[in-house]
């Protein structure tokens, strides 16, 4: 990474996870990247920055005023969030700094999911009905008054399908309640208020977008495949590339994000969105103005042509070039592709990896990339959600035929790799 103080600069708030392909998409560009850690510790839920591929690390947990005045000597091109707490903060120090900006104004509703539900009705946009509550008792009452089950409880702000809990009576809805309530979330903050929402029937879709002056490109739209288990919890288990040009229902999804967008005033940047299309249309479950959390850059690159993290840097720093080549417009699918967040039932610690068998995984033709989560020592538990599975395996190949027995091989081998004691 060049450390020239001539070169332009782009802020990068937090850049947890999927934020650490930031670096090298605005390098790409000419671009040098400098970090903004808006807490004391590291977030320790997540996958941390790599600081050594940033111009400075700045602690943004202080005196925010100050904060503004040394991000607006460097002229930035940009400030954006790296991951999903950070939003309220980029959104306030790009206004603040002058830079493109979603504002800080419309921010609540962008992060808070009530606010960001009812905000959507508000303008005329379809949505869930709900209710925002620091009681079970109250939660149980409304779900009860909402006449069927089952119906969604979780914090009103996280990420991952943390704390999400789909309840199919009263008792499941108090126990759910006191779960989110009597525990922080991924982020570490106190869930002090829940939500319960109405539950949306359909298939679940992510749509990822990045817009440049309000003009947007679909850059991907990927079916989510899930199990739901008897404690109420989803398992995220594959999210399948669609199709634009074989599948109506991208179509319908995109129009149905361009109002979700415009009523929640992202006219910048990243977006990661999940609609359940139900029998009256697309509905949101929520959005997030960051890179989505699954991106694997050099995989996108493959299936995709192009991955969001380098997308988001060109519209920021060449928006004239994005908006010739992307706004207004929807991928195309070079090739089939999966990611597959393998669940385990292994219960214990972790005594050994099998690296043989990791190594026949990655050997398959189909297998781009395989992540093994748990090391020697590290507990492991029957997965509940996306952040309990036991692998993450990123899949794709010329035809659905070879890659389906690729993913079925990776389903076979799954459970080999770890020895438990």
């Amino acid at each position: 990474m060049s450390n020239s103080p001539t070169r332009p600069v782009a802020v990068i708030v937090d850049g947890y996870s999927a934020g650490n392909f930031y670096p090298a998409a605005f390098a790409a560009y000419g671009t040098d990247v400098v970090h903004v850690q808006s807490t004391p510790e590291l977030i320790p839920a997540m996958a941390p920055p790599d600081l050594t591929a940033y111009r400075e690390n700045i602690a943004g947990h202080g005196d925010e005023r100050a904060l503004v005045e040394r991000l607006r000597a460097l002229a930035p091109v940009c400030v954006i969030a790296g991951q999903e707490s950070s939003v309220p903060l980029a959104d306030r120090l790009s206004e603040a700094v002058g830079v493109p900006s979603n504002g800080s104004a419309l921010s609540p509703a962008r992060r808070d999911k009530y606010e960001m539900i009812e905000t959507l009705r508000r303008a005329g946009v379809r949505c869930a009905r709900q209710l925002k509550t620091d009681d079970p008792d109250a939660a149980v009452a409304w779900a009860e008054d909402h006449g069927s089950y089952p119906v969604v409880v979780k914090p009103l702000s996280s990420a991952a399908s943390d704390g999400v809990f789909v309840c199919d009576g009263p008792d499941a809805v108090r126990r759910a309640a006191r779960t989110v309530l009597d525990a922080p979330n991924m982020f570490g903050l106190a869930n002090t208020e829940i939500l319960v929402q109405s539950y949306l029937k359909g298939t679940e879709y992510i749509v990822d977008t990045v817009s440049r002056g309000g003009e947007r490109y679909v850059c991907g739209v990927w079916e989510y495949e899930k199990t739901l288990l008897p404690s109420g919890k989803n398992i995220y288990n594959r999210d399948l590339l669609a199709d634009p040009y074989d599948n109506p229902v991208v179509a319908e999804l995109t129009s149905y994000v361009d109002e979700v967008l415009a009523a929640l005033g992202v006219a910048w940047g990243p977006a990661h969105a999940e609609v359940i299309v139900t029998d009256e249309g697309p509905v949101l479950v929520e959005i997030g103005t960051r890179l989505n959390g699954n991106i694997n850059a050099p995989f996108h690159d493959v299936c995709l042509g192009h991955n969001q993290a380098a997308l988001t840097a060109q519209a920021y720093t060449r928006p004239d070039e994005f908006r010739a080549e992307y706004a207004g417009r929807t991928y195309t699918r070079l090739q089939p592709a999966v990611v597959y967040n393998a669940p385990t039932e292994l219960d214990g610690v972790v005594d050994t990896v099998d690296e043989t068998a990791v190594a026949e995984i990655r050997a398959l033709e189909s297998v781009f990339l395989a992540t093994v989560k748990y090391a020697p020592g590290a507990r492991i538990r029957p997965t509940v959600d996306l952040l309990t599975s036991s692998m993450r395996v990123f899949l794709t190949a010329p035809d659905e035929t070879a890659l389906t027995a690729g993913y079925d091989k990776v389903r076979a081998l799954k459970d080999a790799v770890y020895r438990v004691a």
